[in-house]
């Protein structure tokens, strides 16, 4: 085993009862030399042929984007999740990810027909295709010579998606199965040579997968390009199957193991979203700073305006706490795969379980991501004004661009409720120890406070004690609520959200916090000014919703005692000593941001 996964790393959701050292967590900073010529050949390329082509992007120039799309494969970028023996590069999970996060950028177009294929299109098939099966199709789809879609999503079918009514009937020969349903939503749909089919075989509980080539001449119709808010460029489709032939050899896994196969594959989708979503902030700040620059009104650039200043500091806080947390989590997964490896796993086996042992992370990341590009985009608009609605900018695109995702990779909504689900699960299997720290939190509820005056002069000596409060808070509300609804809590879908949104904000906060940390003791406090404040101003923020989210929680299932009780131990948990300025903060961030007049961390 290499000396890399020898660190202490925590299990997917353990970061809530555990402790985590600076110096376990993995940051951009600590890219290796690969990685690092892997990030400026993508950058150069999304410059080259995808930000440099935007007007056509906007124009629904479909064919650029296969275009593009070949081009990308010509330079391996589609094939570095793939094994070697598969033609691809055989990279880790952080160079996957850091890929996703950095071609990304230029337009949500391009992005969407590079995550749909890269992703939900070939994923599967390495994952969960036999060998004849990858042999036939991976080398193809890796190289760009063939792409990929995933067919899921139904009219009837969206979150629910096990509901699916597309079916699957066997011939009478036994050779084929005769598919025939409508999907739609399906993404690279326009240019895909292979698909991933979901049907339901006879009334099979769970839905199978299939690979299906797309030919025409084997009743297969497509519908229109649908006309969409952004990623116009992006070929969306109806997809119709009447009696489709797939030979049975094309079953992916077992049947009735395609819910499977779907859930697994929109877990590493969930944090590729993430990625995606992360240099479109940088890109957004660095445009918003650079025009706050040159916008000139009453004599002064409107960078200068305490106003802009703020909407500057809190964009590139974001994006901060972001990129600390999405890339903290590809190295947790990267490690984890790599301990299955070493322990004689096959690479399909160890990245299937890497990825679902972190789905509570990939859910959480998703949420954060998704919301902060849209603030983002959102501020950039306000940022220029009035030309920040107009098509001559490229903000009303990416504001546009940015919206679908909260809704693709399951919708915010579901994927809140789904990180305090699946935590709650690996609760009751001994994954995470819930209940003795509930149990903690809930006697030191009903002990005397201390009144010590704790020692907080070291740096981020109170921020991570703030932390660990609000791990209590969690622990608190969430114990309590597990404790009263039992089995019923997914009912209580309001307290699920405001639970997830507790949950989000700490290992946001905790992962912008390590970062800052790690590289404060590698480069000095002096280089990480900026760093500095962006960590403190986002506990600030995430002290702030916890608060509101876990009030609104304790008063809506807690009643006199028990609530009064409640709401003093909230108080306390979430109760600075030391307030910080948080105007202060923001004015040192946003001024070394209009300072390099780019996003400069």
């Amino acid at each position: 085993m290499n000396t890399e996964t020898k660190k202490d790393i925590l299990r997917g959701g353990q970061f809530l009862v555990k402790e985590t050292a600076c110096e376990d967590i993995f940051t951009p900073e600590d890219f290796n030399e690969e990685q690092r010529m892997m990030k400026e050949a993508v950058m150069e390329f999304n410059d080259r042929e995808i930000v440099a082509h935007r007007d056509r992007f906007e124009a629904k120039d479909y064919a650029l984007t296969e275009e593009v799309m070949r081009k990308a494969g010509a330079l391996g970028f589609l094939s570095v999740a793939v094994p070697e023996e598969y033609g691809g590069m055989g990279m880790g999970f952080v160079s996957t990810v850091l890929t996703c996060d950095y071609i990304s950028s230029g337009t949500g177009s391009f992005s969407t027909a590079f995550g749909a294929h890269t992703g939900i299109g070939t994923m599967p098939i390495t994952l969960y295709g036999n060998e004849e099966q990858k042999k036939k199709y991976v080398p193809k789809l890796a190289s760009g010579e063939w792409f990929g879609a995933y067919c899921l999503t139904e009219p009837g079918a969206g979150s629910d998606a096990n509901s699916g009514k597309t079916k699957a009937v066997l011939s009478e020969d036994g050779k084929h199965y005769l598919i025939s349903g409508q999907k739609m939503w399906i993404s690279n749909a326009g240019f895909c040579n292979v698909m991933i089919v979901f049907a339901r075989i006879e009334d099979d509980k769970n839905i199978t997968g299939f690979i299906v080539e797309n030919d025409p001449t084997n009743g297969i119709s497509m519908g229109e390009e649908e006309h969409k808010l952004g990623i116009r460029a992006s070929s969306t489709r109806q997809v119709f199957f009447n009696d489709t032939k797939v030979p049975v050899e094309n079953m992916l896994s077992e049947r009735g193991n395609g819910f499977k196969i779907a859930m697994n594959a929109l877990n590493v989708g969930r944090i590729k979203l993430a990625a995606a979503c992360l240099d479109s902030q940088r890109r957004v700040t660095t445009t918003a700073a650079q025009y706050a620059n040159e916008r000139k009104q009453f004599n002064t650039a409107i960078a200068n305006f305490g106003a802009i200043k703020l909407k500057l500091a809190e964009m590139a806080t974001a994006a901060y706490a972001g990129e600390s947390a999405t890339y903290r989590a590809a190295k947790n997964i990267e490690d984890r795969i790599n301990i299955r490896i070493a322990e004689g796993n096959s690479h399909q086996e160890a990245e299937l379980k890497g990825v679902e042992e972190y789905a509570i992370e990939c859910s959480i990341l998703k949420v954060a991501v998704s919301e902060d590009i849209q603030n983002c985009s959102d501020e950039g608009i306000q940022i220029f004004g009035g030309m920040g609605f107009s098509e001559d900018t490229p903000m009303e695109a990416a504001w546009r661009d940015a919206r679908i995702a909260r809704i693709y990779e399951g919708t915010n909504e579901i994927n809140r409720m789904l990180a305090v689900g699946m935590l709650v699960k690996k609760a009751m299997k001994g994954h995470v120890d819930l209940l003795n720290p509930a149990q903690a939190v809930a006697a030191e509820l009903t002990g005397i406070p201390s009144f010590d005056t704790p020692d907080y002069s070291e740096l981020f000596s109170e921020e991570k004690e703030m932390i660990k409060k609000l791990k209590k808070v969690f622990l608190m509300v969430a114990g309590a609520a597990v404790q009263k609804f039992g089995p019923d809590l997914e009912k209580h879908q309001q307290m699920l959200m405001a639970a997830a949104d507790i949950l989000i904000e700490i290992y946001m906060a905790e992962s912008t916090i390590l970062r800052t940390e790690k590289n404060v003791k590698r480069s000095g406090e002096k280089s990480q000014e900026g760093q500095i404040a962006m960590s403190q101003l986002y506990l600030y923020h995430a002290v702030d919703i916890i608060s509101v989210k876990a009030k609104e929680s304790i008063i809506s299932f807690a009643e006199g005692d028990e609530q009064r009780m409640m709401l003093m131990g909230l108080k306390r948990f979430t109760k600075y000593q030391n307030m910080p300025n948080i105007g202060a903060m923001r004015k040192l961030i946003a001024e070394k941001v209009s300072a390099e007049g780019k996003y400069p961390f």
